[in-house]
């Protein structure tokens, strides 16, 4: 598309930061330390998860650089990057998750095919951007709209990302009309990222957030948005980030007896342990006279479709009995779950100081507004693409060592 370009090959890939774990080289995937995702709320942008299905695009003329909206829909229109950017700018704090986050656990389990993925594959940012809700009113479709005069039902967000698994062809995704017209979804079209804007790894010059979605909706480097009757048909849509039973394996799949997946789960992770008796914060090396070592236990919860966090439970002793650990998200304001003064689309950290013996295990386990509670057995939502892992996170830890 004119300003805008996805190169062949990899030869002109971004800088990345060192510290990043590569699950892929090309196309680049990689996550942070887990440690770095409890260091604060906002994820910087440097060590939020990077996935790519391609190249990185490229941006070669800014001015000339526009989307397509048509479809199903009276008046198409082209819309530039400087309009977009003249139009009502909101900031929402939402935290993308992949799918596949904690993929590696569960092909422990039984092998499962995809990228694999520890437990840092998720990421809170500040988006700021134009409500597609407000873009959709200009060419004609009116706020809170779950179907166009022509029949429009879903919008299609397509990428300039070329993809493999799309035979070459671009990356694309869709959600209902009636949460893209929805001012209270928060769909975006963002173009910046935590104040700043978006660099290339993140859609620069402009991407799609989905708040309380999977991040494989949050379509990158937009090029075009249709309104479509259907579903989108893209291979991510319809043969992929779809939840099977543990029964089905490749040899009895059948796409089509599954909706596309949206929301996520309620999911929670242990992140750091830190020993609060030690010189060196991190280092587990004094030991209490009666076996026991003060710990500090921090985390993540997040849930899907804007439910808060309600609880998060942790045990020292490989689940006989637990604690309620302390949630927040900003300094200074209480959380509550679903609370006017909290972020509805964003994860909250939690913290436990707690004696630990010499060797146990340590699990957390959360609990979202709508009483949704993580499954205890990778083995009952096990699944042939090894999506969705967000069975109790286990920690196993021996006095200075942990599985962390």
């Amino acid at each position: 598309m004119p300003g805008l370009s996805g190169p062949s090959d990899y030869s002109q890939e971004p800088y990345r930061h060192p510290c990043l774990h590569i699950n892929a080289k090309e196309p680049f995937n990689a996550e942070p330390p887990r440690s770095a995702l409890v260091s604060s709320y906002v994820t910087p942008v440097e060590l939020f998860f990077k996935r790519n299905h391609g190249p990185i695009p490229l941006v070669d003329d800014i001015e000339r650089y526009c989307v397509d909206i048509s479809g199903l829909i009276e008046t198409p229109k082209k819309l530039y990057f400087r309009d977009i950017r003249m139009l009502p700018k909101y900031n929402v704090t939402a935290t993308l998750q992949c799918a596949g986050n904690r993929r590696t656990a569960m092909s422990i389990t039984r092998k499962v095919k995809g990228v694999g993925w520890d437990v840092s594959a998720i990421g809170n940012a500040v988006w700021g951007g134009a409500k597609l809700a407000d873009i959709l009113e200009l060419i004609g479709v009116p706020k809170l709209t779950s179907c166009t005069q022509s029949g429009g039902k879903h919008i299609e967000f397509v990428s300039v990302d070329k993809c493999e698994e799309e035979n070459g062809g671009p990356y694309k995704a869709s959600i209902p009309l009636s949460q893209a017209t929805n001012p209270e979804a928060d769909v975006l079209l963002a173009y910046e990222m935590n104040g700043e804007p978006l660099n290339r790894d993140h859609g620069y010059p402009l991407r799609v957030i989905v708040p309380g979605v999977i991040g494989a909706r949050s379509v990158k480097w937009l090029d075009s948005i249709n309104i479509i009757a259907e579903e989108c048909q893209g291979f991510f849509m319809q043969k992929d980030y779809k939840m099977f039973p543990p029964s089905v394996d490749w040899g009895n799949i059948n796409w089509n007896t599954r909706k596309p997946q949206m929301d996520f789960p309620v999911q929670s992770v242990i992140c750091f342990l830190e020993d609060m008796q030690s010189i060196k914060p991190g280092k587990v090396r004094s030991l209490c006279i009666h076996g026991f070592i003060k710990v500090r236990i921090s985390g993540y919860a997040v849930s899907g479709g804007g439910r808060g966090i309600e609880r998060v439970d942790v045990s020292i002793d490989g689940g006989k009995t637990w604690m309620e650990a302390t949630r927040f998200q900003k300094t200074g304001i209480p959380y509550i779950a679903g609370g006017i003064s909290n972020d509805k689309w964003a994860w909250v950290l939690f913290e436990l100081t707690v004696d630990i013996p010499q060797s146990t295990e340590i699990i957390a386990k959360a609990v979202d507004s709508a009483a949704n509670v993580q499954p205890e057995k990778v083995q009952d939502i096990w699944n042939l693409r090894g999506i969705l892992n967000t069975s109790w996170h286990r920690v196993h830890v021996r006095i200075g060592h942990s599985n962390m």
